[in-house]
């Protein structure tokens, strides 16, 4: 068993006492509260007796970054032992079972910082909707803990990814969101909400504590930026919230001042007119924070929002133990080592930014630049922001930016547990321990066995094998300029390409190509050469493959030479399911092109046409956006997008280039006009779905001569339908019979969304009927895609590699504009998860021909499609790097 640790942090604390004359039960009683309120939390002076065998057994020297062979021992859901553990040991226990893990990786439980877990349960339902309090913009006294749905479907989902705890925050809606607490992800025989909690308060559930034990953490959220929320729910200002959150401490301040007056009075044993204790619900929860006993863990993203809340902190004198999003706290570090107390840890996301104006300045080098200025790095989920099942992806994509690798694991294990001061808990070989099956910043590393408390989670875990090369330490490409480019512009370096070359280009040192050929892709190795392999490329076009003398290279004078050093050349990856090149940033309407008129919702003026006139998607492009350009710098060369809806019928979608600077360019527009989109969804209200259903039926059946749905009815472009649930699949499957049985013609029809599909594969086949996965990953969100095939450890088959079996023809999409960037690492998990089912090839295709075939009818020639060039490995591996793009359209190659 191989086991990777992060540094033990042991804080010894000493605690004062009180000496008091007690002369009554009643001054007892109050002298043992004022001496409670001086104790500082942590945990109970005999907590490590529990444990079986010496701490010092396991060791996490060398800042996390020492690593142990050998084997675990529980018992009684503790740790008896690590290490080499002699047989005398092993010899006393007559029922003892042994896990062979074949020298896999094993790690601490995953910690979730920042999760609203049971809060903003799944499946989403207006019924189990307890993500924050409306009733108060101030909230210290509200409690995430009061609304923990027990039957939220994230629990079993994401311990299935390694996540063994969880802190469950208040959302982001007002000033102080309230009370948070950790929770354990494992079933209790009790089934509440109370048994799930990691220490929780003494007095949760009573007023009058034991006094005579150690005092245990509380945890608060806060909400410190604007304009999204306070705003929205409250109609609050930035300086509206600076003035709440002094008006709220205020307050507390003045409480305890009068606890602490009472206090005194009983320790000089002046009891005259002393009177009861001075209480007050509302704020007892800031007193404690101004008495250092609160974990302040705060919703925070811009400088001028961090600068606000240090001066709070230095103002009312308690430190601030995280700040989360955080998205310019890598711009003004010095800033946050103003707070009060040491300086706080910093919970990020890996590459999610830019969908709203808060974060429009966020990095995927925050990470890495904080961690060099001496802050403790948290990677989290933000749940059900984004899927904590795959939290461990954020922090790979922070190693691969350049975390240190001790760094990147801590951020998920140690270092969330040291913030949460649970550390003697979890966070390091304690009894919560993942046995993965790579490497853990290896993509796609998933686990095989999960304990919590000891407690096995996986009992019967599915595996797909993963290659060799996954279970060392993932090379990764040098960041270097690219972060010192980000500091230097602020935040917003240049994204545009660093050279655009018409001429002659020879790619060297390339190892593997992958090209399109007609409706496929073909993968041709060059490594076995007796020379090293290359690509020529001239005009944007190739014209060779092989090596330099049978390419018969041209002199080197005037010829770009680009050494891909082991690397690969790829096709051009295709995007869809988000708005990019129609958004910015998601949250200003005045940086997108905007929503589309639903006419189930209201009157479609008829200056428009009526309800005959259908948007293109063309007509509100907006290129050189920073999601569209991340996006080409890695790899992603063309969306097709749909004009942006929430209602049934979306318009015409658009296939475009993105490294682009606007639409005149040759080769901005690929296809003006894609394919029809309409959703069939209970999201969409007022229509019932079968009044959808019956519209889209007339639509398709009774079409107006010349207008697109008779396009679509005749076969000429293919209707794109999102649809998640498979009773509506379904119900599709018949229409499309109908339609096509009316007018002799086979039509064209694409599921999106998807997340049911795989009930239906073979009937799906069996109608010619593609699906387009979206997310790659099911995430049971809603009612109607709550029956979704998770994939492994929890069972065999994928979604994806279900459908693949079955003929159906399968592609996977985003949902976010910033999540594009990532479309390669999703293909790397596709594959990885069928467990060789799934060729590289054929996961290439479900990015590229397969989503050009689904979304416009067919998919574009390989003589005219652009390829990406990577550095130092494959599109599948982590060590590799997009540096240039081969465009025949635009007739040059962009080096980045």
């Amino acid at each position: 068993m191989l086991l990777a640790l992060a540094a033990l942090s042991l804080i010894l604390r000493s605690f004062s006492h009180w000496v008091v004359p007690l002369h009554s039960e009643h001054l007892a009683k109050f002298a043992a509260r004022c001496e409670y309120l001086a104790r500082e939390p942590g945990p109970s002076h005999d907590f490590h007796q529990r444990t079986h065998s010496d701490p010092k057994i396991w060791s996490g020297n060398n800042n996390g970054t020492e690593v142990i062979h050998g084997d675990i021992l529980l018992e009684n859901g503790l740790i008896a032992a690590v290490g080499r553990i002699p047989k005398s040991i092993i010899n006393r226990y007559n029922n003892l079972q042994v896990v062979d893990v074949h020298n896999a990786w094993v790690t601490p439980g995953i910690v979730d910082l920042h999760s609203h877990m049971g809060d903003d349960s799944l499946p989403e339902l207006s019924g189990s909707d307890d993500y924050y309090s409306p009733k108060a913009a101030v909230a210290p006294w509200a409690r995430s803990l009061d609304g923990l749905n027990t039957h939220d479907l994230s629990y079993e989902l994401s311990t299935a990814g390694g996540i063994t705890t969880a802190l469950v925050l208040p959302g982001s809606a007002g000033v102080i969101g309230g009370q948070a607490f950790p929770i354990k992800l494992r079933k209790t025989t009790e089934r509440s909400p109370t048994s799930m909690l990691i220490e929780p308060p003494f007095n949760i559930n009573t007023s009058f504590p034991d006094f005579s034990t150690t005092p245990r953490w509380r945890h608060l959220k806060v909400f410190t930026n604007l304009p999204t929320a306070p705003v929205s729910v409250f109609g609050m200002t930035r300086m509206d919230v600076t003035w709440a959150f002094r008006d709220a401490y205020d307050k507390a301040r003045q409480l305890k001042e009068s606890q602490d007056a009472y206090c005194s009075k009983i320790t000089s044993g002046t009891h005259g007119d002393l009177g009861d204790f001075p209480e007050d619900l509302q704020w007892e929860m800031l007193a404690d924070v101004l008495r250092g006993k609160v974990k302040v863990h705060t919703h925070c993203y811009e400088a001028v929002d961090l600068d606000q809340l240090m001066r709070l902190s230095e103002e009312f004198q308690f430190s601030i133990a995280s700040v989360h999003h955080a998205s310019e706290a890598y711009l003004v570090p010095e800033v946050l080592k103003r707070n009060y107390g040491s300086p706080p840890a910093v919970a990020m996301f890996g590459s999610q930014a830019r969908y709203k104006r808060e974060a429009y300045r966020g990095s995927e080098f925050a990470p890495r630049i904080l961690a060099k200025h001496g802050f403790d790095v948290v990677m989290k989920s933000d749940h059900p922001v984004l899927n904590s099942r795959y939290l461990l992806f954020e922090a790979q994509q922070a190693y691969y930016y350049g975390l240190p690798e001790n760094l990147a694991i801590a951020s998920v294990t140690s270092t969330p547990a040291r913030v949460l001061s649970l550390d003697h808990r979890i966070g390091y070989i304690r009894p919560d321990l993942v046995v993965w099956d790579s490497h853990p910043l290896a993509v796609g590393a998933t686990p095989i066995h999960v304990f919590i408390d000891g407690i096995s989670q996986l009992p019967s875990a599915h595996v797909a094998l993963k290659p060799s090369s996954h279970q060392t330490t993932p090379k990764v490409p040098n960041f270097d300029n690219e972060a010192a480019a980000v500091l230097q512009h602020d935040g917003l370096p240049p994204l545009q390409p660093s050279k655009k070359v018409g001429g002659r280009v020879l790619f060297t040192n390339v190892t593997t190509i992958f090209s399109r050929d007609g409706d496929g892709v073909t993968e041709m190795s060059l490594d076995g050469m007796a020379e090293r392999g290359v690509v020529l490329v001239e005009n944007g076009a190739i014209q060779c493959v092989g090596t330099e003398q049978s390419c018969v290279v041209p002199p080197r004078h005037g010829l770009e030479i680009v050494d891909l050093r082991g690397g690969s050349i790829s096709p051009g990856l295709v995007s869809f399911g988000a708005p990019l090149g129609t958004t910015e940033i998601l949250s200003e309407d005045s940086t997108n092109d905007g929503n589309v008129l639903d006419s189930f919702a209201t009157r479609i003026p008829s200056i428009l046409g009526g309800e005959q006139t259908l948007i293109r998607a063309v007509d509100g492009l907006q290129f050189g956006g920073r999601d569209a350009l991340t996006a080409y710098r890695f790899g992603v060369t063309s969306a097709i997008t749909a004009p942006s809806s929430t209602g049934f019928l979306a318009g015409l979608s658009t296939h475009f280039s993105l490294g682009v600077d606007h639409a005149l360019k040759e080769g901005a527009i690929i296809n003006k006009v894609a394919g029809l989109h309409v959703a069939i969804s209970h999201a969409i209200v007022p229509p019932s779905i079968s009044t959808q259903i019956a519209t889209l039926r007339r639509l398709l059946l009774h079409p107006t001569e010349g207008d697109y749905f008779a396009n679509v009815a005749m076969g000429h472009i293919p209707i794109v339908i999102q649809a998640h649930s498979a009773d509506i699949i379904a119900t599709l499957i018949n229409l499309k019979t109908e339609v096509e049985n009316a007018t002799g013609c086979p039509i064209k029809m694409t599921i999106t969304g998807a997340s049911e599909a795989h009930i239906l594969a073979h009937e799906l086949s069996h109608a010619d009927i593609g699906v387009i996965l979206n997310p790659a990953r099911p995430f049971p969100s809603s009612w109607e895609a709550q029956r979704i095939l998770p994939g492994p450890p929890l069972t065999e088959e994928t979604a994806i590699s279900k459908l693949v079996a079955h003929g159906v023809t399968v592609a996977i999409g985003i949902i976010e504009s910033w999540d594009a960037r990532n479309l390669r690492f999703d293909l790397a998990w596709a594959a990885l998860e069928a467990g060789g089912k799934i060729s590289r090839a054929q996961a290439i295709k479900m990015a590229s021909v397969n989503l050009e075939k689904l979304l416009t009818g067919s998919a574009q020639s390989g003589e005219i499609s652009d390829l990406i060039a990577l550095e130092g490995g494959s599109i599948f591996d982590l060590d590799s790097k997009v540096v240039a793009i081969v465009s025949p359209r635009q007739h040059s190659v962009s080096l980045l």
